[in-house]
C-alpha cells in the first residue's frame, strides 16, 4: 500500500512510519518536511495531495490545542483547537476522500482527554471528543468501502515533559501506538476509536 503520514516528524508519526515502513510505501508529511501541509489551510492539504498522487491510506498524527485552566481559556483559545486539531483533520479526510483508493483508509488521532479529564485540559477535551464523535458520524457515509478510524493514546512513555501532567495516567511506549496504527490501515475496523489507556 501507498500510505500517506502526516505529522511524521513527531513521536506519533514516527512511531507510525517504523510500525508500517517495510511492508508499504510510507510518504512523509509536516509543515517542515518534504512534502509540506498545513492542515489549517485547505489549499495546504490540496497541494500536498496534488504532490503525493493516490494513496490507499492516509494517518494523521497532528493538531496542537492550548493547556490552560479553565477560568483562563478564552473563546480565541476554543477556536484555536478546534480549528487544528479537529478542522484540520476533518478537511484532511473531505479533501482526501478524492485522492484515495477505493477501500482505503483515513486514521485520525485523538487522544485519552477525551475520555479522561486532567486540570488545564478542557479545550483538549473538546477538541478530541469531537473528532472521536466525528469518525464515528462519518464513517457510514464515506463512499467507496473508505474506512476511517482514530487513534487515542493516553500519554507516551517517550513525552517525559507530560507526564507531571497526567497524574496516575497509563504511559503507552510510542512503539504500541505505531501498532494501532498498523491496526487501523491493515484491518477491517471503520468508525472506531483505537483506545490505548
Amino acid at each position: 500500500m501507498k500510505i500517506l503520514i502526516v505529522g511524521a516528524n513527531g513521536l506519533l508519526g514516527s512511531a507510525a512510519a517504523s510500525a508500517l515502513r517495510g511492508r508499504h510505501e510510507v510518504i512523509e508529511a509536516s509543515r517542515s518536511g518534504q512534502v509540506s501541509v498545513d492542515l489549517t489551510e485547505p489549499d495546504s492539504i490540496q497541494r500536498m495531495f496534488d504532490e503525493v498522487g493516490p494513496v490507499d491510506a492516509v494517518i494523521s498524527c497532528t493538531g496542537s490545542v492550548p493547556f490552560k485552566p479553565l477560568a483562563e481559556l478564552i473563546d480565541k483559545d476554543f477556536r484555536s483547537g478546534l480549528e487544528d486539531k479537529v478542522l484540520g483533520q476533518v478537511n484532511l479526510v473531505q479533501i482526501g476522500v478524492n485522492h484515495i483508493s477505493d477501500g482505503g483508509s483515513f486514521t485520525l488521532t485523538s487522544g485519552v482527554l477525551a475520555r479522561e479529564p486532567i486540570l488545564t485540559g478542557a479545550a483538549a477535551s473538546l477538541a478530541n471528543g469531537a473528532l472521536e464523535s466525528f469518525v464515528m458520524a462519518a464513517a457510514p457515509e464515506l463512499p467507496r468501502g473508505i474506512r476511517i478510524n482514530a487513534v487515542s493514546p493516553s500519554v507516551l512513555t517517550e513525552a517525559t515533559g507530560y507526564h507531571e501532567f497526567f497524574p496516575g495516567f497509563s504511559q503507552i511506549p510510542a512503539e504500541t501506538v505505531g501498532r494501532a496504527y498498523v491496526k487501523s490501515v491493515e484491518g477491517i475496523q471503520t468508525g472506531q476509536v483505537l483506545a490505548l489507556d
